[in-house]
């Protein structure tokens, strides 16, 4: 079936249940971001493959809502499937709530599969919809009785991480957090965040593509721990280990029932990760707040963050690798993006501990790196040629640290245009990491300092600025980001975030230049008290060939200059020859 007729199966399905809107959002039961195929309802009903949107179908339209990193991707994967587009966020575009308020009629009935609905979106919902009197069908998963090839659960072996990486044992994690629930007053603890299931008992997997995760509930109490999964995955080693940490297996979909027989106590949730289908079996008293477990990961500790520094080094020598090959290539034939994405890849798995890429690679060739989150596909892929830019943002995942990182590359002769937006693209970039800041800061308070170059040249681009990095977990990471959004989360020591401003012009080009940074004490003085500042962990040469000097600073250049000098002292005993020749090259003065 193509999209068309999807969309009117689910129309007839919805006929027969007297449902006149149906959401279909991107999330699984744990409201992850990247999911597991089984959970790709929005792409199959709608087409649109970009890992944020939400569908929306009613008995006659079907809408697609997604944010700016996705807004030419949808445009392009949308055509002819009958499906409208709605930018989020730009002006004369409805909500989904304002779309579904003015195309239902009053007393209308809304239907989802609550497992991929979050407790938070759903009251949200409601609240907004309340004059209209909705009624909601809260379990209907009609996605499932269109889907007739529908691929099965994962069920990928899982693994034990070792305590020389993470730092902290299980029971050390298990013991911090019945502290805090002790806090605030929590007898069970349900944790539905796979990441935060992974970190919390040293525990990873292959169930969702790029993110070492396994696929599981959590619950924690004082004196036992329980981990709902499927027990095809788990071994006996694992199962031994588990057990000394006083965990328990029970199978995945019995959460429900575990939770629903609690009869007294009171019960920690996150509404923003727990779905509606597990809340609502809850009978007892609940404390909502955010997962412990998301504000303790977030802060990694040295043991993670040294294993972080010994990861880049690794990773900063696939870069150098591969940068080398890409520029030597390019000048005796073309090459394709598909070719670069699996080249870089190579690298990256001749380095130690390699378990996996840490997301799509993203290889765009000129205005194909327009599109923010680009990745070319065997049915269509861009030809690199000796002119003009090449985007490449990728990461892997190690045993001993994630990573992330953009390139962008001159591959030939550029314009004047294109060195100028490149150049300012850096400042911004440089201006964030150079930064000291007062303890307490948050990153929508720093977001501007990424900006400002692109917004004195009347340019902006439509994403945040940083995210936070897991540690051999989600590329993407909570609750600290640098955005322009407002967040109150201080930005703490031992964090780690993305640094990475762009500009993006549609048939043209787009730029992106990106590091990873942690958060360090800086000093501590009479009138301003704890200062903060950034440790560039990222070890890979910034492209100078495009680079126009007249518009840095002395501070620009000193600063450019001594990452580069720490760049090739990380990284020259790790590659030899044309690559060691190329990183003295790449890493000159300016």
């Amino acid at each position: 079936m193509n999209v068309k007729e999807r969309i009117e199966k689910l129309r007839n399905l919805m006929r027969e249940r007297n449902i006149e809107a149906y959401i279909v959002p991107s999330s699984d039961p744990h409201q992850s971001e990247y999911v597991a195929e089984h959970y790709t309802a929005r792409a199959f009903i709608s087409g649109f493959t970009g890992s944020a949107g939400t569908a929306v179908i009613t008995l006659k339209e079907a809408g697609l809502w997604t944010d700016g990193r996705y807004f030419l991707q949808a445009e392009n994967e949308l055509k002819g499937t009958g499906v409208t587009l709605f930018r989020m966020g730009e002006s004369g575009v409805p909500t989904i709530e304002a779309f579904l308020r003015d195309s239902l009629s009053k007393g209308s009935k809304v239907g989802f599969d609550g497992k991929v609905i979050s407790v938070d979106y759903f009251r949200s919902l409601k609240n907004v919809l309340d004059s209209k009197d909705f009624s909601y069908a809260i379990n209907e998963d009609l996605i499932n009785e269109v889907w007739s090839d529908r691929p099965e659960k994962p069920t990928t072996e899982v693994i034990l991480h070792d305590i020389k990486y993470t730092g902290k044992s299980r029971e050390e994690k298990l013991s911090e957090v019945v502290s805090e629930m002790k806090a605030v007053g929590a007898d069970y603890y349900v944790i539905s965040g796979l990441d935060d299931i992974a970190w919390l008992f040293n525990i990873r997997g292959r169930d969702v593509e790029c993110n070492p995760l396994t696929i599981a509930y959590a619950v924690v109490t004082e004196n036992k721990n329980y981990l709902f999964i499927d027990d095809r995955k788990v071994s006996s080693e694992v199962k031994e280990e588990l057990e000394k940490a006083n965990v328990e297996l029970r199978p995945y979909d019995s959460i429900v029932n575990f939770v629903a027989n609690i009869t007294e106590g009171t019960v920690l949730v996150d509404p923003s990760k727990t779905n509606t289908w597990v809340y609502d079996a809850i009978k007892v008293k609940t404390v909502e707040a955010m997962d412990i477990t998301t504000r303790l990961k977030a802060v990694k500790n040295e043991v993670e963050i040294k294993n972080v520094r010994n990861a880049m080094v690794r990773d900063g020598a696939a870069m150098v690798k591969f940068i080398n090959w890409i520029k030597k290539t390019i000048k005796t034939r073309t090459i394709t993006e598909i070719e670069a994405a699996d080249k870089l890849e190579a690298f990256r798995r001749e380095g130690d501990n390699f378990y996996d890429l840490s997301f799509t690679t993203i290889s765009a060739y000129k205005e194909n790196a327009a599109v923010v989150h680009y990745h070319p596909t065997k049915t269509s892929f861009g030809t690199i040629k000796p002119e003009s830019f090449y985007l490449i943002d990728s990461g892997a995942q190690y045993l001993d640290g994630t990573t992330d990182i953009t390139r962008t590359l001159a591959m030939g002769q550029l314009t004047e245009e294109e060195k100028k937006d490149y150049t300012l693209v850096l400042k911004g970039m440089i201006n964030l990491a150079s930064q000291r800041f007062l303890y307490g800061t948050t990153g929508s308070n720093l977001d501007i300092l990424a900006r400002i170059p692109l917004w004195n040249a009347g340019m902006d681009y439509k994403h945040g600025t940083g995210h936070g990095i897991g540690f051999f977990l989600n590329v993407h990471e909570g609750p600290h980001r640098i955005a322009m959004v407002p967040n109150t989360v201080k930005l703490e020591k031992g964090m780690i975030m993305s640094d990475e401003p762009g500009v993006y012009k549609a048939g043209k080009h787009g730029i992106r230049i990106e590091n990873l940074v942690t958060a360090q004490e800086d000093e501590k003085t009479e009138y301003g008290g704890q200062f903060m500042k950034f440790e560039t962990l990222t070890l890979c040469p910034i492209d100078l060939e495009p680079i126009d000097v007249s518009l840095l600073t002395p501070e620009e250049k000193a600063w450019l200059n001594n990452y580069h000098k720490t760049v090739f002292g990380k990284l020259s005993s790790n590659l030899k020859g044309e690559d060691l020749e190329f990183l003295k090259l790449a890493t000159r003065e300016i």
